[in-house]
């Protein structure tokens, strides 16, 4: 077994054969996720596993047999124990002492990780029924070593299987598993235009995601540089997850790969950010929208207290903090240039009026000069949702031609049916179906589905229009001698950024409502951005005869509907 779909049908027979019964659908998660990470290990230390039991007993009374260890194997992590899951099988009776050998056995950095899984519970429970032994013996049916099952592969395992657990979990609709095909236009698109601050020997670049899940963006984002780029590069890879069981698989990946589990922190990253003023050259994420961070609302508007914390631009309203995760990231851009690229759903774009604090953001971003493109892709791409989603593309060091200027690509039309739905994903992009999409980028021309804008299109100006509150026939006055509004008939105009607003009220307004003003006092400054809307095609309405034609067929079929019931 080698394919994802065939090594993930396997293990979710297992689930279903051997849990079945003993736990809930919605515990099938606890068990499996954490063998998969152990057959992976045993993979990986089964050619050196009888050196390092025999090494560590010997030298264990004398020295630290840890780093004699880590440079006869070439690996950051061992067991000393006898056991792994096929030596397990040789002493059934004995199972319980010897899978806590087995554990216990771990290296201190396996160890740390294999306690987020909370193994001990589910262990007990399949000790007293006699289902830990099948259990071990089905898994150790798989040959997970990387060289069998790349990174790239047991990611998608890894999705397929935590998105068939949160269906069962009834999780909530922000919790997606980002899809490869996603994954990697994100990817192009963040070092496409960077290719050259990449090439060349002795270069190293950092890559980061606040919300990493099992890590498979940092994954594939490395990949992509090694195998366009320059695979001579290094590239540190960094994450934050606050979910225990997706980080500790994260965790264990990245020290398989050889990279340092220590840069994978567990925790929220917007009330408890792990890398407070680290910066990085690249950022990459789909952070969980259209979920709430009331949780963690009162550690959030404090930090917005303070003109020099991450939120002090504004925050979004609580039922959606997707916005809060893109301030958390622009927080985290190096002075002299560095990108994002961010997956978001279409709140972002639009919701909030001037003054709001998503509008606030925005303006933020946008006159900064931050905003570089933002492409909006198929909608049903996603496993868990059928939403539209958008790629947004920052970058605080623009080249010339892109500097005050935002590109919109329109990418709905890129994709192919998938032949079998995963989930609510029936959509996916094709490699060239995904070059495409980079050329409309990289090329920065206007066509049919690339527009491009000045930063203030974006924006507009709310003004207030005032009328004044009249009373049996009389205007009435403060007793400043102005003139009382009407609460009642209080308007708004919104005005866009580079228009005479004078001129604008004068031609727009004056002629309709002749008394009334403008309290410039309460002028706000917004910005959206109304997507759909700038890539509109006008479909003109059907004739009155074809829609009679058409009602005429139908209703012939309709009575001969009829007569057929009858007869």
């Amino acid at each position: 077994m080698q394919n994802f779909q065939e090594i993930s049908s396997f293990i979710w027979s297992v689930a279903d054969d051997v849990l079945r019964g003993l736990f809930k659908q919605h515990e099938y998660g606890d068990v499996i996720l954490p063998f998969i990470v152990l057959r992976r290990l045993d993979c990986v230390l089964e050619p050196y596993k009888e050196e390092v039991h025999k090494l560590y007993h010997e030298l264990k009374a004398e020295v630290d047999p840890t780093p004699i260890i880590k440079r006869k194997t070439g690996l950051n992590f061992f067991n000393h124990s006898k056991y792994d899951l096929q030596r397990l099988k040789s002493d059934a009776k004995a199972l319980k002492i010897n899978f806590r050998d087995y554990i216990s056995g771990y290296s201190q950095n396996v160890f740390e990780i294999l306690e987020n899984f909370q193994l001990d519970k589910p262990i007990e429970k399949l000790l007293k029924n006699n289902k830990l032994y099948i259990l071990i013996d089905k898994f150790t049916e798989m040959d997970l070593h990387p060289n069998v099952v790349d990174n790239r592969t047991m990611g998608k395992i890894y999705e397929e299987l935590l998105r068939k657990f949160s269906e069962m979990s009834n999780e909530t609709s922000g919790d997606h598993y980002t899809p490869r095909d996603v994954v990697r236009l994100l990817v192009s698109m963040l070092f496409a235009e960077n290719t050259e601050t990449l090439k060349g020997e002795g270069i190293i670049r950092s890559v980061f995601d606040p919300c990493c899940g099992t890590g498979g963006m940092l994954s594939l984002a490395k990949e992509w540089i090694e195998q366009n780029i320059n695979d001579k590069v290094r590239i540190n890879l960094f994450g934050q997850e606050m979910q225990p069981q997706t980080y500790a698989i994260c965790q264990s990946d990245i020290l398989i790969s050889g990279e340092d589990p220590e840069n994978i922190r567990l925790g929220s990253s917007l009330s408890n950010d792990h890398f407070e003023g680290k910066k990085f050259d690249y950022q990459i994420s789909n952070p969980p929208y259209g979920v709430s961070w009331a949780s963690e609302k009162d550690y959030v508007l404090e930090e917005a207290k303070n003109p020099l914390g991450r939120f002090a631009v504004g925050t979004s309203r609580s039922s959606d903090g997707a916005l809060l995760f893109v301030l958390h990231m622009i927080s985290k851009m190096k002075d002299k240039g560095s990108r994002i690229g961010i997956v978001l759903n279409g709140s972002p774009l639009f919701t909030g009026d001037s003054g709001s604090g998503e509008s606030d953001i925005r303006k933020y971003i946008i006159e900064n000069d931050w905003l570089e493109a933002i492409v909006g892709l198929p909608d049903q791409m996603f496993f868990n949702t059928g939403i539209s989603t958008y790629i947004w593309i920052l970058n605080n060091n623009k080249p010339d031609y892109r500097k005050g200027k935002i590109q919109l690509i329109d990418a709905s039309s890129f994709y192919k049916q998938m032949k079998k739905s995963l989930g609510n994903k029936r959509k996916e992009i094709s490699d060239d179906q995904g070059n495409e999409i980079l050329k409309l980028y990289s090329t920065f021309k206007e066509n049919e589905h690339s527009k491009i804008y000045d930063n203030h299109f974006f924006g507009y100006t709310k003004v207030t229009i005032e009328q004044p509150l009249v009373k049996e026939g009389k205007v009435q006055i403060n007793k400043d001698g102005s003139i009382k509004a009407d609460a009642q008939l209080r308007d708004h105009e919104r005005i866009p950024l580079g228009t005479d607003i004078d001129a604008y009220f004068d031609k727009e307004v004056k002629p309709h409502l002749p008394q009334a003003w403008m309290d410039r006092n309460s002028d706000k400054v917004g910005y959206e951005i109304n997507f759909t809307k700038y890539f509109y095609k006008y479909q003109p309405l059907r004739s009155v005869d074809d829609i009679t034609r058409e009602l005429l067929v139908l209703e012939e079929k309709a009575e001969g509907l009829l007569k057929e019931i009858v007869d």
